[in-house]
């Protein structure tokens, strides 16, 4: 088969570097070039040293649009749109972009969290990956969003690990002050919570309860846990079928009727979800990887899914069990 001819436009920064990781050894793909401006220049090693004997290929900061079939975007919120103004791909090139910038589904392009919205089903070239808070939040919720079980506002918290907060280093992650801490930001405001509405709108006409999310920064690197709960009036067996029905097709989302822990997920592009009724509420748990199915597993599983490839191609990922 003939390989996809892929770039990645910002690929030092932790996304980058996860989508480089996967896409190394994905048996369809072949990296043609690897963009950044801060790092022209350097071997793919000297900036992910953990891809010594990987691969061979250099940094550069030059952007060549012809002859590619997929291009990747990891660039900074904000400035995506500006660089696919300044630089026009051919029509036939998938992009699929990591930031915020098209995530209202602007400029052609779909909001592609695949358990929802999956490229192969839209053939469409233009792919908005979804926020990693988003990304857990969602698959926690909408199985009940679309079968109408959340009739009133949903409570959800969720930690996350510090590289959510990108490769930059900033006073809230630097170690000394996010080790053996925990904090709130962005109480009921995060960023996040835009696409999550959008998406709920539409799968439920007229979707209006308050979604009311306290974001925490956890004291680890890597990983999200999401917990939801909201008034419900049915059986917890009846809330399983509805989510084992949902997901029946979704190759990394997973019921559990086992307690779950974030360590099943890190370093993979799974989603676990867990139920429980408590108090007259269904709770829901879900785990992701916050840098994998929060951001570039996601993104390489829109890939497979946009060039009719194996969904888990290149995404057989080994979890860290202790």
């Amino acid at each position: 088969m003939t390989k996809i001819k892929t770039a990645i436009i910002g690929a030092a920064g932790y996304t980058g570097g996860e989508l480089l990781r996967i896409l190394v050894n994905h048996p369809n793909c072949e990296l043609v070039y690897i963009h950044s401006n801060s790092q022209k220049g350097k071997k793919i090693d000297e900036v992910h040293p953990d891809l010594i004997g990987d691969s061979d290929l250099v940094f550069t900061d030059e952007v060549k649009t012809e002859g590619l079939d997929a291009v990747f975007l990891g660039l900074p919120h904000g400035q995506a749109k500006s660089f696919l103004e300044e630089n026009k791909f051919d029509d036939h090139t998938v992009i699929i972009d990591l930031s915020t910038d098209f995530r209202d589904e602007s400029n052609g392009f779909l909001y592609g969290l695949p358990e929802i919205n999956s490229p192969k089903n839209k053939n469409t070239k233009r792919i908005a990956n979804p926020g990693c808070f988003a990304t857990g939040i969602q698959l926690a919720l909408v199985p009940a969003i679309a079968a109408g079980l959340a009739k009133s506002d949903i409570h959800i918290t969720g930690i996350t690990g510090s590289t959510g907060a990108g490769k930059k280093l900033s006073e809230t992650t630097h170690f000394s002050q996010r080790n053996q801490n925990v904090s709130v930001y962005k109480l009921f405001t995060h960023q996040h919570l835009k696409e999550i509405k959008q998406t709920f709108g539409q799968l439920q006409e007229g979707f209006d309860q308050n979604l009311l999310f306290v974001p925490y920064r956890g004291n680890f690197s890597r990983g999200i846990w999401i917990t939801a709960y909201f008034p419900y009036e049915g059986s917890l067996e009846d809330a399983y079928k509805v989510y084992k029905e949902f997901y029946a097709d979704a190759p990394f989302t997973l019921v559990s009727e086992k307690d779950i822990d974030l360590k099943q997920v890190v370093s993979t592009n799974k989603c676990i979800v867990h139920l429980k009724k408590e108090a007259g509420q269904l709770v829901v748990y879900s785990a992701i990887d916050n840098l994998l199915k929060g951001a570039s597993g996601q993104a390489v599983q829109n890939y497979n899914l946009a060039f009719g490839l194996d969904e888990k191609a290149g995404l057989k990922l080994k979890s860290v069990a202790f």
